[in-house]
């Protein structure tokens, strides 16, 4: 994932901060709870194509 990509995006649900997730291929907000995969290298930031980050994963975030 490009860094300055990164940057740049924003959950469209909750416009809050994304974390890449390598091993996952997800981006993940910790504001929204969702995660948002990355398929061929391009992230699918549409609501209705990401899932429910579990209470554990959420948990993982605030480590």
């Amino acid at each position: 994932m490009d860094t300055k990509l990164l940057e740049l995006l924003v959950c469209p649900a909750s416009k809050g901060a994304l974390i890449y997730m390598r091993e996952q291929q997800e981006l993940w907000c910790p504001v929204s709870q969702l995660a948002y995969p990355i398929k061929d290298d391009i992230p699918m930031m549409v609501v209705e194509e990401a899932r429910q980050l579990s209470d554990t994963e959420v948990a993982s975030l605030s480590d």
